[in-house]
């Protein structure tokens, strides 16, 4: 069943928001991949998939196909989180490639190309040059997650790849602050909470022994 609730983006990465589509959210854990339509649907959030793209797939894919490549990307998300939590707050190095495999592999079914296409009418510059790709099967959807979680691996220094410090939190965040001092996926989350616990402990009574 698809997730009424909106998914989260407070990564500030999206390799990171694809970990956080499963989370812990107000003590109740979410799982906006939990099915196909909830594939679709956190693909469409993302802004990695085009509406036009989804709607394709959707009515051209067979009972069940979604569901499934929906399940392939909850197993690449654990996999991949096994790899970010083990390697967090460091700098990767290259002995970590070997354990890229898995990704890699998945980034060669990609069937991609480049395409000169207008841009919109108040850019000063006419025509771009753009990345897409060939969405021939439902498979395809895994390839701009792929994409993104690659992009976290090459661009991201891991020293600043960061947990939540909320106790029940299960978010990852890239800590893009002037002195990397980001403490909390969000100050209205869990900052929030933990300020007023911090406020309720400062003034709780004291009792005489």
């Amino acid at each position: 069943m698809t997730q009424s609730m909106p998914a989260l983006f407070l990564a500030d990465s999206p390799g990171l928001d694809f970990l956080n589509s499963v989370a812990t959210v107000v003590d109740v854990p979410v799982d906006w991949l939990e099915d196909g339509e909830g594939l679709l649907s956190w693909l469409q959030q993302a802004d990695l998939v085009p509406d036009e793209i989804v709607g394709s797939i959707r009515a051209r894919a067979i009972p069940g196909e979604i569901d499934r490549i929906a399940s392939q990307a909850r197993t690449l998300r654990e996999w991949f989180r096994t790899f970010v939590r083990e390697r967090r707050g460091r700098s990767l190095k290259t002995a970590d490639l070997g354990e890229l495999e898995p990704l890699n592999q998945l980034l060669k079914r990609d069937d991609g190309y480049r395409a000169i296409v207008a841009r919109p009418s108040d850019e000063s510059s006419v025509l771009h040059l753009i990345h897409t790709r060939r969405w021939a099967s439902p498979e395809a959807l895994l390839l701009p997650i792929a994409e993104a979680m690659a992009r976290l691996v090459c661009d991201e220094d891991f020293s600043y790849v960061k947990a939540c410090e909320g106790p029940t939190c299960t978010l990852l965040f890239a800590d893009h602050t002037r002195g990397h001092a980001r403490r909390w996926c969000s100050m209205a989350n869990c900052g929030n909470r933990a300020k007023q616990a911090a406020h309720r402990l400062r003034n709780k009574p004291l009792v005489d022994v």
